[in-house]
């Protein structure tokens, strides 16, 4: 099986992030589904503005580029006030612009997160699902990965503690492995 890239990016720049957290266990389940992980940061960006379109700046070229070398996209976000972080909003701002230039059209995408409220991050995902697909990102849909994390969820190396959570997250990865083999063999033929 392919080993692939999936670039993450966190909708948080909080410290300490639990979201921060999850995606650093999430990448320890990589190498049993052949997925390997590459931080993409968003506190760096400036505020997206029209401004930019016509002299795109180092910061927002980089930041595409991260995303554009990856087989795939990974996004793990925290809820706030039932929606996505701004600074996630434009994150994806910058990786949608300038008009006819955006990062996402066929780019295999998943979207997490996880919280210690009990509802999780489902209304946040849902809404940046929507987001995403409007524009043309190929997001996986089943199954979705809404996280609560409790006391204990993480062991002393940060890894998930439970075996049934780590199954279920593998068997998530793997999904979206499998959306990224798709997509791959489409562009490919």
């Amino acid at each position: 099986m392919p080993v692939y890239t999936v670039a993450v990016i966190v909708g948080s720049v909080s410290e300490p992030s639990l979201n921060r957290r999850f995606a650093d266990a999430l990448e320890k389940l990589g190498p049993a589904v052949d997925l390997t992980f590459r931080d993409v940061a968003i506190g760096g960006l400036p505020f997206y503005g029209t401004q930019y379109d016509k002299d795109f700046p180092a910061e927002g070229r980089a930041f595409k580029e991260a995303i554009t070398s990856a087989d795939g996209l990974l996004i793990v976000t925290p809820e706030y006030d039932r929606s996505i972080p701004g600074v996630l909003k434009n994150a994806i701002d910058w990786a949608s612009r300038p008009s006819g230039e955006s990062v996402f059209p066929g780019r295999p995408t998943a979207v997490t997160g996880a919280t210690t409220g009990a509802v999780s991050t489902a209304v946040a995902q849902n809404h940046l699902k929507a987001i995403l697909t409007a524009q043309g990102a190929a997001v996986l849909g089943v199954p979705e990965a809404y996280i609560r994390i409790g006391d204990g969820f993480f062991d002393d190396d940060g890894a998930i503690a439970s075996a049934g959570t780590r199954t279920f997250l593998t068997g998530y990865l793997r999904n979206f492995h499998d959306l990224i083999a798709r997509w791959s063999r489409d562009i490919a033929e």
